[in-house]
């Protein structure tokens, strides 16, 4: 069974050194966690990189960036009163300087991290990676030259993954603690397993690539983090409270989306979010508010309030068996506002995900990052494999890639997993708009200064 005290232990991630507890400073360890975040680079990003529509002209839409921001909000509401609650029950906790804020400050930066792996275009970008390998013919081609686990990893790219891989990465200079980054990871299993667990959300997708293992072990070694079988880990009890911020913001965000935009009318918004308030739900209140808006404002604000509440009840009643590894849900999915949240999820499937300026963007995505991959996938093939066919437009192509790139070493003799993963990190960390101007410049269609 494990144990808070030391699935809160403070230390850094470094496999290469020894685990050091290191908390002497005016902020705790998981608040410099949430500092460091806010201003790395692939959290910038995440302001081009689009939730669920595209940007408007005379709307507000959230980003993926606005969206970590609130789910980051929601997680340290969830973590801070869950905190109080395991300050009251394990004392011991206490002992090790840890307080309710510390707690929230690890749900917090967990979920401000969340999307960070995300490529452009959101799912529909996942997917375009992965159908890229599995189908294209400068895609498919790799997989004689890979083991059968990492080209599971490149015909199903997950988010989730690359997030823990960027987390993780000495380039982006992180650093995070482990707990934090345990907290992240929703998914502690590799792509390749024996078989699912039926019934475990853990196990519903993955949270780090083959060749990152390693990495997790560590991290779960330091945190007492139990197994479940050879490839999968139970989940850290604090993944759970992530998991619950980012299920209750996009289920109320996206609704209140669709309803500016007007793909859900206002009338059903209401009534959608009225029913999670239930007895609480005051009609006559919204009509001191003059505009549409600020009516799904305040009835967003106290929908999520009591959803929170839920949570954080739920959070309580199933805390122990999280920590023997028996329960293994969605909080969201057992709260007493379950069925209302699922309506929301029905009604957004029908009306906003499959809404013709969501298709519109999808369809675009895959355009645009097929086109990427294809062009620096076929030079990278040339150059080290159909050396025959290496070309001036070839070296031209691989002229655009970042500098860094690791372009020798490579060949018949050489596993390219590598390659195509440091390829991959460059694509998936593209902003939306940077990969439509790539793509624009390596097919011609535009110019640079045009």
């Amino acid at each position: 069974m494990m144990q808070w005290e030391k699935l809160l232990a403070s230390g850094r991630f470094d496999p290469s050194k020894k685990h050091l507890d290191v908390r002497k400073s005016y902020r705790s360890e998981f608040e410099k966690d949430y500092d460091r975040i806010i201003f790395s680079s692939p959290f910038r990003n995440l302001q081009d990189k689009t939730q669920v529509f595209p940007l408007p002209e005379h709307h507000f839409v959230h980003t993926r960036l606005t969206h970590s921001l609130e789910v980051s909000s929601v997680g340290r509401s969830l973590g801070k009163s869950a905190g109080e609650y395991l300050l009251e029950k394990y004392p011991e906790i206490k002992e090790n300087e840890i307080h309710s804020s510390d707690i929230g400050a690890i749900v917090a930066a967990a979920a401000l991290t969340h999307d960070i792996g995300n490529p452009p275009f959101g799912h529909a970008g996942e997917e375009a990676i992965s159908d890229f390998f599995k189908h294209h013919e400068y895609g498919h081609i790799w997989q004689s030259h890979v083991k059968p686990n990492e080209w599971e990893d490149l015909c199903n790219f997950e988010g989730n993954a690359q997030g823990f891989r960027m987390l993780v990465s000495q380039e982006n200079g992180l650093q995070l603690s482990y707990a934090t980054l345990a907290s992240f990871t929703k998914y502690p299993r590799p792509s390749q397993i024996f078989e699912k667990i039926k019934g475990r959300r853990s196990q519903k997708k993955y949270g780090f690539f083959s060749d990152q293992i390693i990495d997790y072990s560590h991290l779960a070694m330091v945190l007492g983090i139990t197994k479940v079988n050879s490839d999968c880990w139970l989940r850290h009890p604090l993944a759970f409270l992530v998991e619950a911020a980012d299920d209750i913001c996009y289920s109320i965000i996206d609704l209140e989306d669709g309803c500016t935009l007007g793909l859900v009318s206002l009338e059903q918004s209401i009534s959608l979010l009225a029913e999670i308030l239930g007895d609480t739900f005051q009609p006559e209140k919204l009509k001191k508010y003059s505009s549409d808006s600020q009516k799904l404002a305040i009835l967003r604000a106290l929908a999520i309030g009591k959803l929170v509440e839920e949570c954080v009840v739920a959070f309580k009643e199933k805390e122990e068996e999280m920590l023997e590894g028996t329960f293994d849900q969605a909080l969201t999915d057992i709260i007493p506002s379950a069925s209302a949240m699922a309506r929301i999820s029905n009604i957004s499937v029908e009306k906003i995900y499959r809404s013709k300026p969501v298709l519109e963007k999808e369809a675009a995505g895959f355009q645009v990052l097929e086109g990427l991959l294809e062009a620096f996938s076929k030079a990278l093939n040339h150059k080290f494999y159909q050396t025959e066919l290496y070309s001036g437009k070839d070296k031209s192509i691989l002229r655009l890639l970042p500098e860094e790139f690791p372009l020798e070493g490579w060949g018949e003799q050489v596993n390219p997993y590598p390659m195509l993963r440091t390829l991959v990190d460059f694509i998936s960390g593209m902003t939306d708009k940077y990969a439509l101007s790539l793509y624009r410049r390596v097919k011609g269609i535009s110019l640079p200064g045009t």
